[in-house]
């Protein structure tokens, strides 16, 4: 009999969301008869423990006896059950610096870690994740404060709203001015920007469309890896080439910078690879007003992301000569939505989103032996970096700061 625990998020600010909602609890242990899943009481979760007890799943304060512990965001240290398998999103990957004492106590508590991130299919598409809600929310957002700034329209806040259904209701009647919005990206995250884009009626064009006309209604362009980067030498754009060699490349998104008011970025960044613009670009030919930064690197792909701001307060504003982070909505800054955790302005519906991938792609494999997906995912086992993931071993050392 193989335990599974869903432990409680003890991140601040605190997260609600959920791997498994309490009918796919119920689903799993009908369909699985060698597991038994549990949930670790919290009073902070969108799913109460009355509805998982309802649900006839066990709650409990101690999870000590369960073999896999699945979470969302980051477990404090003093949290740690040692010589466990945890599945979250640990946010190492990257030596993130803010996380290594984090990383090295879990190979001191000999902790097997398996990366919610790094599950990939073969191809190397990402298999479960939060990004299609990050980018409704992030869309909204972002037009939100495009409405604020300008006073043409009214948006709400998601948060107040009971689901992502009621939220629809918000853009009934909705009039949009004739604005241009720039959209990056192709994975999760864009597939959410867009769906918001296609409820507020707001048109999509081509590229070259979107460069050279004036509209008289809003439109929106996606503009995606080929759009985005091209070879400084050769001029051209090959996926695999770039993920590989992405210091070989330029931007090629500065015209869109020039007639656009606001950006919606959904793109994966990685430090070698290229911003889509620079400090040095921001001058008066620069119309972007609003940026929703939904992937959120600080001083990443937009290097005005000066950090995260909070759901409650998601907006400020980086002055357009100075680089300083201001108030919002003033005359001579650009507005930045920086958010780490926006699917949780949503967190009932992004739960059973990520719920349902976890248990079509993730938990067969994971409860099976042998998995070549699950052995790509796994960082650390028992305590030791695994082979993939070698590259993390100054960081693991402590010599990386």
């Amino acid at each position: 009999m193989i335990k599974i625990g869903l432990i409680k998020e003890g991140k601040i600010p605190s997260d609600s969301r959920v791997a498994l909602i309490p009918p796919q609890c119920k689903w799993m242990m009908q369909h699985f008869p060698d597991i038994a899943i549990v949930v670790q009481s919290s009073a902070n979760r969108c799913f109460s423990d009355d509805e998982y007890r309802r649900a006839g799943i066990q709650v409990t304060d101690d999870v000590s006896d369960c073999n896999i512990l699945l979470g969302i965001k980051e477990v404090p240290k003093p949290d740690l059950i040692p010589n466990k398998v945890y599945l979250f999103f640990s946010h190492t990957r990257k030596k993130q610096p803010y996380n290594q004492a984090l990383f090295q106590e879990m190979i001191r508590k000999n902790i097997t870690l398996i990366d919610y991130e790094c599950l990939e299919h073969e191809d190397g598409q990402r298999i479960i994740g939060f990004g299609f809600f990050a980018g409704i929310v992030g869309a909204h957002n972002g037009m939100m404060c495009y409405g604020k700034r300008t006073g043409l329209f009214h948006l709400g806040r998601v948060y107040e709203v009971k689901d992502y259904r009621s939220l629809i209701h918000h853009y009934f009647g909705l009039k949009l001015p004739n604005i241009k919005i720039a959209v990056t990206g192709s994975g999760r995250v864009a597939h959410g920007i867009i769906e918001v884009m296609n409820l507020l009626g707001v048109t999509e064009v081509e590229p070259d469309e979107y460069l050279e006309k004036k509209f008289t209604y809003p439109v929106y362009v996606q503009l995606k890896g080929a759009d985005l980067f091209t070879h400084k030498h050769l001029k051209t754009y090959q996926r695999e080439h770039f993920h590989a060699h992405a210091k070989d490349y330029r931007s090629r998104f500065l015209p869109y910078a020039h007639c656009s008011d606001i950006l919606m970025n959904g793109i994966f960044w990685t430090e070698d690879m290229p911003r889509l613009f620079e400090l040095s670009d921001i001058d008066e030919y620069f119309a972007i007003q609003t940026i929703s930064d939904i992937t959120d690197d600080a001083h990443g792909s937009v290097p005005i992301n000066l950090g995260d701001q909070t759901i409650e307060d998601p907006v400020y504003g980086v002055d357009r000569k100075s680089f300083i982070k201001t108030e919002p909505y003033l005359p001579g800054s650009i507005d930045v939505i920086a958010v780490g955790n926006l699917p949780n302005e949503l967190p009932r519906d992004a739960s059973r989103y990520f719920g349902e991938q976890l248990m079509k792609y993730v938990l067969p494999d994971l409860l099976a032996s042998g998995s070549s997906m699950i052995e790509r995912a796994t960082i650390l086992k028992h305590g030791q970096l695994t082979q993939p993931f070698s590259y993390l071993s100054d960081y693991a050392a402590g010599t990386v700061e």
